[in-house]
């Protein structure tokens, strides 16, 4: 059965570009223009997630975040927003958001983060198992051949959000925003590249013929199907 979505923004251009690819990628899609007709939309059915902008000419995303997360806190929201600044983005995720994209932004990177939130939010996602290894997610616990193998907090995010996303290309900078969110790391693409390489040397049988994280030319990774 297809996701259903709900996109709000009040910028019809936004609405018909983002109702074009999410229905490429296989999504059912309705859209709003305000707070009002989302609540008409939500009247009518419920959706597996909400596309939400921060600004809107009937009230202020981050309210209107608040007050649907508190009668459906289970489903996810993604908040849009033209705004950067740290402060924004922390409001944000503190009023009930499950993530946010900052405005403009390419449409892999939303897919991915559709597709992050919505397994985030799969009751039974708790142990994943691909080829001789299993990841425990609520026990954060990797075994790999039946052996335990110890990952750092890093490492873990970083093999939690392949996972997330398996089969997608992640690009370091989507990687960047998702692991180190904040962080000003210096030369942090040598730092990503780093991580990946001890994690392939933890969780890969041969980490120069890797079997799960693959490198992805000119783009970045992406995890085994």
């Amino acid at each position: 059965m297809k996701k259903q979505l709900l996109v709000i923004d009040d910028d019809p251009d936004i609405l018909h570009v983002l109702k074009a690819n999410l229905e490429l990628y296989g999504y059912e899609t309705s859209l709003a223009g305000d707070w009002a007709a989302a609540k008409r939309a939500l009247d009518l059915r419920l959706p597996d997630l909400i596309i939400l902008d921060l600004t809107l000419p009937d009230g202020s995303g981050i309210d209107i975040c608040r007050e649907f997360k508190q009668n459906c806190p289970k489903i996810p929201v993604i908040m849009l927003t033209a705004k950067d600044r740290v402060w924004d983005k922390v409001m944000g995720l503190e009023s009930g958001a499950d993530d946010y994209i900052v405005k403009p932004f390419e449409t892999i990177e939303l897919m991915a983060r559709i597709k992050a939130c919505l397994r985030r939010c799969q009751p039974d996602m708790e142990t994943v198992t691909i080829g001789d290894l299993a990841v425990d997610i609520k026990k954060r616990s990797v075994r790999v051949g039946g052996k335990t193998t110890d990952l750092t907090r890093k490492e873990f995010e970083l093999l939690h959000l392949f996972i997330a996303n398996r089969g997608e290309p992640l690009t370091r900078e989507f990687i960047r925003k998702t692991i180190w969110m904040g962080s000003n790391i210096y030369s942090w693409s040598r730092v990503i590249d780093a991580h990946i390489h001890h994690l392939r040397q933890k969780i890969e049988k041969n980490p120069l013929e890797p079997e799960y994280i693959i490198t992805v030319p000119g783009v970045g990774y992406k995890f085994r199907e």
